[in-house]
């Protein structure tokens, strides 16, 4: 399964199911084929929520954002 990590301190902060993966890749503009990294906050939150993003994924998400409600995250393949 893949495995999403809080970006800044490397933590790992849930895994998630493919189809998850493929939302993120879908909704993120990648700036190489090797581009695992994402910014997040509530309004991409919001944006995945609206294009399909599992439960599971939203609250792995929602766990990597700071005081300020936003974050990075990174994922690796199992």
């Amino acid at each position: 399964m893949p495995k999403l990590y809080d970006a800044a301190t490397n933590r790992l902060i849930g895994e998630v199911g493919q189809a998850d993966i493929d939302l993120l890749i879908a909704q993120f503009e990648e700036e190489s084929s090797t581009d695992r990294d994402y910014y997040v906050n509530e309004e991409t939150l919001e944006l995945l929520v609206e294009a399909g993003a599992s439960p599971v994924l939203q609250a792995v998400i929602r766990s990597a954002f700071d005081s300020n409600g936003e974050g990075d995250i990174r994922w690796e393949a199992d």
